[in-house]
This record gives C-alpha cells, structure tokens and sequence, in this order.
C-alpha cells in the first residue's frame, strides 16, 4: 500500500486531541520503517533491508524497531535464510494496532468505513441524509454513522468515542479500551478549504459558506479529524493502493468532480481549488448549472444521464476529459462514482472513444479509460487514508 506524496511526520491529524497516543513517534525515520514495514505485508522485512532502504544505520534502525514493538505496531514475521551467517528475523506491521474512519459525505446519504493500518476496510456503514438539512442534522447523522461503524467492530477493536457532544465543556477524548482510533476524514463535495477545514459555497448548497466542518466535528467525536474534497480523497486513496505516476480520477454521481495526482502526489492547489473539474464551460450559453454558470460539464453530462443518454453522457465527460489530457498529459483516466458503476461499459467506451480521437488528431498515444479500483467505497476508504497517510511519512491529511 503506497500514498501519494512527500514525506511527512506521524502524530495528531488535525484538532482534537486524543487518539493520537498509538503514534507518539513525531520522527520521519520512524515514519520511514512503518511504511517500509506496511509494503511488506505478512512476509515482513529485515532491519538489514529496513537500514538499505531507508538509508538509517541499523543501530538506528534497530531503536527504532524496537520501540515499534513495543508499541504493538510492529512484530516477528519469522526468519529468513541469509547469505551468510544466523538467519535474519524479519519484521511485519500489526495492521490491528491501529484504525481510521473513512466519511463520505454525499448529498443524499453518508458512508463511513473503518479501516486498519494497512487500509483495509473492516466494517462499513451507510445511512441516507440530505445535504441541505442544516448543520445540526448533518452533523448528528455523520456521528451516529461513525459510532454505527465502531460499535459494529465490536469495544475490543477499537475504543468507544466520547458521549455526544456539541456545546458546553470540552467533549471527553476516546475511551481507551485497546487500540487507538487515529482520527476520522471526511470527504464531500467542495469547494472548501482543506488547510482549515472550512467550507465554501458547496456547489448546489451555498448555505455552507464559511462552516468551520473540521472544527464541528472535532468537537461531537472527540477525536482529530480531517476534511477534504471527494475526488481528493478518492485519489489519494487509489494512490495509497497502488495506482501510479498521474492520473485524473472523474467521479460522476450527484455530481461531477476530478482529483489529480501528478508524479504520484495529489494535486489540490494552493486554495484546494484544483480538480473543479465539473464547472468548466463547454457550451456557451448552455443550460444552467447549479454553480451559476452555463454549459458546465457537470450541467451537460448530468442532463443526458437524466435524459437516459448515456452515449451524449460518455461523449460530455470525454471531451472534459481530453481537456485534462491536454491540459495536464495525464498518464490515465479513472472513472467512478454512482452513476459510473452503474454502467461502466458505456462511459469507459464512450470516454475511450473521445480521448482515441483526441489522440489521432495530436498524433499522441491514446490514454487509456478504466473503472477506478474500490467502487462505491472508493471515496470514504481515501478519506481513511486522508488520517492515515501522515501516519506512514506520506501525503494526506
């Protein structure tokens, strides 16, 4: 499992507090191993081979390991055979040691997952709300979808959030019963300012302005907490996975998105304002878009699908797609989302058809069109990673 972006220190995500005492670690050598260790899976690795590829002495190395250990996050994988003298005991990551909670906060429902170290999800949740319901009835749903998840994972796999908060005294930090709870990222549709957790004008519910998310939430669940756009979290999720160099994700479902990732880092911009992929005009004094425009990607690609078209759908959301290849020369084109998954032949054809053509006219190699990894749980598995990522030295929240 691999994140996007550069090098990182591990500790508390965000405000809040608690939950962070699993990863007392604040150094990026330690940083270095835990990633190191979470590629190698159950077969695990050397301290020599940890030493070589961090660039660390093993007797740095070897202190390090050490207190990994016995912090739980690390244990004996065995022993391998060596080229020369005693066998060499090998090293694994504990993926139980540690969780987060991946939210996706959606216009009309909400999902949350519970992930280990390793980002695999091990419990899910979804209930249905609406965006526009105000904040208290927002809010209250994400929470009651959080405890859903953990309480479903049962009080020995991870600790109890504190009682609900919302007002009066500082809210009481996890319970510690085993494990620690890292953190919980959230995602939904922006824009909004990743930085400080802070709406803006979510498109289609301008009502949001100025919401301090991060902060509202820190205070209900008692734990740090992390917001960021969908496709931003979706992104760095498949990046986490293994999707390499850069791509584009495209998430169609309520609505239209992108997350980019360049080189192998996400790419938010300096205002968290890249990747508005949905909101630029393709058709001059086209219909309305709920952005304020006219002839949006978002408004010309959601229509047909409305319609039933899913051929002008796909032929929409290629052109937008060229763009970006033009624009950025991504190296592949993801597509996810609800309405993605519900026909993903039709839109990986009709893209693949528009970005082939581009290809012909440029005298380029054609980027290639798939379904992204991790279906409907794609972007609330990223928003995990949006905790997890510091975690390992890597980008995130």
């Amino acid at each position: 499992m691999r994140g996007a972006g550069g090098a990182g220190t591990a500790g508390p995500v965000g405000p809040g507090g608690g939950g962070a005492n699993l990863l007392a670690l604040r150094s990026h050598n330690a940083a270095l191993v835990l990633d190191l260790l979470r590629a190698a899976g159950d077969e695990g690795i050397s301290r020599l081979e940890l030493a070589e590829r961090t660039g660390l002495t093993p007797q740095a190395v070897s202190k390090i390991t050490a207190r990994l250990r016995e912090d739980g996050l690390a244990a004996e994988a065995g022993r391998r055979a060596s080229t020369g003298g005693k066998p060499r005991t090998v090293l694994r990551l504990v993926p139980e040691a540690g969780h987060a909670v991946g939210v996706h906060l959606d216009r009309d429902e909400v999902r949350a997952v519970l992930v280990d170290l390793r980002g695999t999800v091990v419990g899910e949740r979804r209930a249905a709300l609406t965006l526009g319901a105000g904040a208290e009835a927002v809010l209250g749903a994400v929470r009651e979808t959080v405890t859903g998840v953990l309480a479903a994972a049962g009080t020995d796999a991870v600790p109890r959030l504190g009682a609900a908060g919302g007002g009066g005294d500082s809210p009481p930090g996890p319970t510690r019963l085993g494990p620690a709870l890292l953190g919980v990222g959230v995602a939904l549709p922006g824009p909004l300012d990743h930085a400080r957790g802070v709406l803006h004008r979510v498109t289609g519910f301008p009502e949001w302005d100025g919401f301090p998310l991060r902060e509202a939430l820190a205070e209900r669940l008692g734990v740090p907490v992390v917001v960021d756009k969908d496709t931003n979290a979706a992104a760095l999720g498949l990046a986490a996975g293994g999707e390499g160099g850069s791509f584009a994700y495209l998430h169609l479902g309520t609505g239209l998105g992108a997350g980019l990732v360049i080189g192998g880092s996400l790419h938010r911009g300096a205002r968290t304002g890249a990747g508005e992929f949905g909101h630029q005009v393709l058709q001059l004094d086209g219909p309305p878009c709920t952005c304020g425009n006219r002839g949006c990607v978002e408004a010309l690609c959601l229509g047909a699908v409305a319609r039933g078209d899913l051929r002008e759908a796909a032929r929409v959301l290629g052109a937008g797609a060229a763009n970006l290849v033009g624009l950025l020369d991504i190296d592949v084109v993801l597509l996810g989302g609800r309405t993605v998954a519900a026909a993903p032949e039709a839109f990986t054809d009709g893209v693949g058809t528009v970005l082939a053509a581009w290809a012909r006219r440029t005298g380029q190699d054609a980027v290639p069109v798939r379904v992204a990894a991790g279906g409907g749980g794609a972007v609330a598995a990223g928003a995990a990673e949006l905790v997890l990522g510091p975690v390992f030295g890597r980008g995130g929240g």
